[in-house]
């Protein structure tokens, strides 16, 4: 997948803010253009807005200025699949019913959702933990399982919140690996919010950077790396000097002070 494949906006931000009731003002001007089949990823220090900012893409909080549209067509507000910092998954239900529900929510036959869990579950390599309670599974497991329930219902668009900013390395390394490979395989669209500047090169096309108080895009760098990436990739000095850019970029960000 190049970068040719995000050219058209599937959902664009112009203007947004968001004002709390308290007075805190969590986010001003922000406007933003999220192509389609693309994978862009929002870098910022804790507390810059990102999770507000992707929680209003997702129509979870309203905007209190400004607007967000999808030009692509209202039916693609309702296709987004979401995953938290934490798997948030039910505790009373195995990996294979916590992938189904969200298909059983919809009205499809039990029977046609556990197949097409199962599946889903065999994608992100879960295949034989499908009778497995999130108890049993270890961190990087149950995010597979979360993956594996906001892709079940073929999203357009997947939003990631800090998805995997608890787990260790080696589980980091593999998931990042696995969520690219997945990205090329379905060509879905990706807004993943993280605060490393080694996972956002590593992973996107392009990164958003955020400055706090109150948040807002300060830089907008294209990452050209040709996919699929992987440890020669990171390994490399084209993948160090383009780390180094984004964090004099996020390091501008962090001593911005608003107008």
């Amino acid at each position: 997948m190049d970068q040719g494949d995000s050219a058209r906006a599937l959902v664009t931000l112009a203007g947004v803010a968001k004002r709390y009731a308290t007075g805190t003002l969590a986010l001003r001007d922000v406007s933003l253009a999220i192509g389609e089949g693309g994978f862009l990823a929002l870098l910022g220090p804790s507390g810059c807005g990102k999770s507000t900012l992707l929680r209003m893409i997702a129509g979870l909080v309203a905007p209190s200025q400004g607007d967000i549209s999808w030009p692509g067509g209202a039916a693609a507000s309702r296709d987004i699949g979401f995953v938290f910092q934490e798997p948030t998954l039910m505790p009373w239900a195995t990996a294979l019913a916590n992938v189904a529900l969200p298909l059983e929510l919809a009205g499809m036959p039990r029977r046609e959702a556990e197949a097409r869990a199962a599946a889903m579950l065999a994608r992100v390599e879960l295949k034989g933990f499908e009778k497995a309670y999130p108890r049993a599974l270890s961190g990087g497991m149950r995010m597979r399982v979360s993956i594996a329930r906001a892709l079940v219902t073929r999203p357009r668009l997947l939003l990631m919140d800090e998805p995997f900013a608890a787990l260790d390395e080696i589980t980091r390394f593999r998931l990042n690996n696995d969520l690219l490979d997945l990205w090329q395989e379905e060509r879905f669209t990706v807004v993943f919010v993280t605060h490393s500047v080694f996972e956002s090169v590593y992973l996107a096309q392009r990164i958003a950077v955020m400055a706090a108080r109150p948040g807002r895009i300060t830089a907008e760098l294209p990452i050209g790396a040709p996919y699929p990436r992987g440890e020669v990739f990171r390994t490399s000095a084209a993948y160090a000097a383009q780390c180094r850019e984004v964090s004099l970029a996020l390091e501008a960000a962090m001593a911005a002070r608003a107008a």
